[in-house]
């Protein structure tokens, strides 16, 4: 058989095992080998990670992965009594890893950008050092592309794009100042990041603004690790929290007996990503793993859209699928 046949019956074999993990795995084939075969999470023992949004949810799952391996913490969000049980989940998993000093709980408002430099200082006067930010806190919506109104588009760019954004350039000139540009920001942003999904439109802008600014970012200062983590669907009280079309609304809804990922399985994943300093990656319950890959190639995201109809898109990022 001549060497150009053998290469092609090699290729398509390749790209069809490639499209049958599209179909089987959780998560996207290179985060899946790094979570078997990568650096693993003991690697970053002793390493101060701050995490924003941290006291529910993926924030939440993320810290306990870590602490389980030793990985020191600054634990932030607006609700400290709950700061503090993630505090003692930590520690309690670590397992003698680390004391009550190694978790530092730091309450903090996103909204507040007069306060980053402060909170940062903190960090700083606490551990002496800061390896890696996680930006995890932010909101999602539900509403109507034509019923958004305008002061909805600006709160949730405010919260998950601008003070994000200002967060980290804060943490990004402390990298600069003092480690020669080496340091790690991580956020947590969507597969509507760089998808888009029906009835979330300025979610979905503002996750594609998120990771826009982040690989500019990474262009520039390419000392600098950036991981984009993209979860879809997660078993969280996100949907309680999240915006409607109107400002002032929530919409409130559970996602219990929904098809989702657990909040745990997705900060496993978050953990292995930032642990092998991966620059993008995603994961979600089939079949979001291969609309993901889909929504990466302008000519297949054409192919579904012929087969996808708004409503089939709707159930299944609802978990209804």
């Amino acid at each position: 058989m001549a060497f150009l046949e053998l290469l092609f019956i090699a290729l398509v074999l390749y790209y069809f095992l490639y499209v049958v993990l599209w179909l089987v795995l959780d998560c996207n084939v290179a985060l899946w080998y790094k979570s078997r075969f990568g650096v693993s999470l003991s690697s970053m023992r002793g390493q101060v990670v701050w995490i924003t949004g941290a006291s529910s949810g993926i924030g939440r799952a993320l810290a306990i992965s870590l602490a389980r391996h030793g990985v020191r913490l600054v634990l932030s969000a607006r609700r400290v009594s709950q700061l503090e049980e993630v505090q003692a989940e930590c520690i309690a998993v670590a397992r003698g890893l680390l004391a009550q000093k190694d978790v530092f709980i730091l309450p903090m408002d996103m909204l507040q950008l007069e306060q980053h430099q402060s909170h940062l200082n903190k960090v700083l006067n606490h551990f002496e050092r800061l390896d890696v930010l996680v930006n995890n806190a932010g909101r999602s919506q539900r509403a109507n592309w034509a019923d958004i109104e305008i002061e909805v588009d600006r709160d949730l760019f405010e919260l998950d794009v601008f003070a994000v954004v200002h967060l980290t350039r804060h943490v990004v000139r402390y990298f600069l100042e003092q480690t020669g540009g080496r340091g790690h920001i991580a956020a947590t942003s969507s597969v509507a990041g760089f998808g888009v999904v029906p009835f979330s439109a300025t979610y979905c802008a503002a996750k594609h603004a998120l990771n826009a600014y982040l690989r500019a970012l990474k262009v520039e200062q390419p000392k600098l690790e950036v991981s984009i983590f993209s979860p879809g669907p997660i078993a969280t009280n996100f949907l309680q929290e999240a915006f409607t079309g109107s400002q002032g609304e929530k919409v409130g809804l559970s996602t219990a007996n929904q098809k989702r990922m657990t909040a745990e399985r997705c900060g496993e994943l978050f953990a292995t990503a930032i642990a092998n300093k991966m620059d993008f990656t995603w994961c979600g319950l089939f079949p979001v793993n291969a609309i993901a890959y889909c929504a990466r190639n302008p000519t297949l995201t054409k192919i579904l859209g012929q087969f996808m109809t708004e409503k089939t898109l709707n159930k299944i990022r609802e978990g209804k699928m």
